[in-house]
């Protein structure tokens, strides 16, 4: 399945430099507002070391990672909602994401200028929520004044979802977003189509300098500000500094592991943000292996088997026989999917198993 993240922020904290970190993609990156007028897509491998030892043991033809897409939109700014700065066109771009990566200024430097005239995450924040808010009432508004219409009949079902929606309403002006609004999934039906701005899932980015990446922004007022917010929330914090993440991009493996290592950092802010990506979307990841092909492939956590092997093609779901499954740590104990069966470690597994993560898995299926 495609995962699509898209980074946002107000203009000149680092955006469309983390995102050519991230994709070497190659954005542009000036000091100065809207620099990135059209959405910049870049598709990046997600790292695993389990797909690296499964093509060791099992030495297939080729290797294909699991991806993850990144959109670096535009800086927004205030009064984006009514167009001010491209904001009608940025904000479009938003609602075709799964996830928002906020990007959030968490360093001083007077070379590089701020819209709002100085370095204040918390503000920026709120800047950006505001925006994102006015969008989806507005939305919902329209949206209000043709279930007013279409009620009038006295359709039961019309004026149901008229009530949800001026609930909802009700919700966005006392300024909470829609993911806290709780309804039921037939509720649902009179917004979903709408794709609100605030009903996404949101992993804050505090871009730091150099100095404090080694500590994850322990020491960095600004940092533990942003955290407190996003844990109340109840979103993740990564840290990263994107001018480090700039130079590790240009490395090969062996070269980003001493680099790392000299930084004091365990892992790359890309492999970071993946993970955290990941949790708030709940997502996981099996793999199938064999002689031509060892593969990742991102599911759901959840998802039963008949549905996963669906990812692969519609046809392994709709002929779904059985999915004879493997667990990761007992495929690198064994060394081989034989040497598995042998041990007992092969499963045999039907329609309702829910696949786990890393579970190596080998479907079979009749059309």
């Amino acid at each position: 399945m495609s995962v699509r993240c898209g980074i946002v922020g107000l203009p000149n904290v680092g955006k469309s430099s983390l995102f050519n970190a991230l994709s070497n993609a190659g954005a542009e990156a000036a000091n100065f507002p809207f620099c990135t007028i059209d959405p910049n897509v870049g598709i990046v491998s997600v790292p695993d070391t389990r797909l690296n030892t499964l093509t060791a043991l099992v030495k297939p033809k080729r290797t294909l990672p699991t991806t993850i897409e990144f959109v670096d939109i535009a800086g927004l700014v205030k009064g984006a909602s009514e167009g001010k700065g491209k904001g009608n066109a940025f904000l479009s771009h938003i609602r075709d994401v799964d996830i928002i990566v906020h990007v959030v200024r968490c360093f001083v430097d007077d070379d590089v200028i701020h819209v709002e005239g100085g370095v204040d995450p918390i503000r920026d924040i709120s800047i950006i929520d505001s925006e994102l808010l006015f969008k989806d009432l507005e939305s919902v508004e329209k949206r209000i004044d043709k279930l007013k219409k279409q009620s009038k009949s006295g359709d039961k079902v019309m004026k149901g979802q008229l009530d949800v929606a001026e609930r909802l309403r009700d919700h966005i002006e006392n300024g909470e977003p829609v993911r806290t609004f709780e309804v039921s999934p037939e509720q649902r039906e009179a917004y979903k189509d709408l794709f609100l701005l605030t009903e996404k899932s949101v992993l804050f980015v505090c871009n730091v300098s150099e100095d404090d990446i080694a500590d994850e922004g322990a020491g960095n007022e600004y940092v533990k500000s942003v955290r407190e917010l996003a844990d109340s929330r109840g979103s993740e914090t990564v840290v990263v500094c994107a001018s480090i993440e700039a130079e590790i991009a240009e490395l090969d493996d062996e070269a980003r592991k001493d680099f790392l290592a000299d930084l004091g950092i365990e892992s790359a802010g890309l492999d970071l943000l993946i993970r955290a990506a990941y949790r708030e979307l709940g997502l996981i990841t099996y793999f199938t292996a064999g002689e031509k092909e060892v593969r990742a492939w991102t599911i759901r956590e959840g998802m039963k088997a008949p549905q996963a092997a669906g990812v692969i093609h519609s046809d392994f779901e709709r002929g779904f026989i059985r999915a004879e499954t493997i667990a990761f740590n007992d495929f690198e104990t064994h060394g081989s999917e034989s040497a598995a069966r042998d041990a007992g470690k092969l499963r045999s597994e039907g329609k309702e198993y829910l696949v786990k993560d890393g579970d190596v898995l080998h479907f079979r299926f009749n059309v």
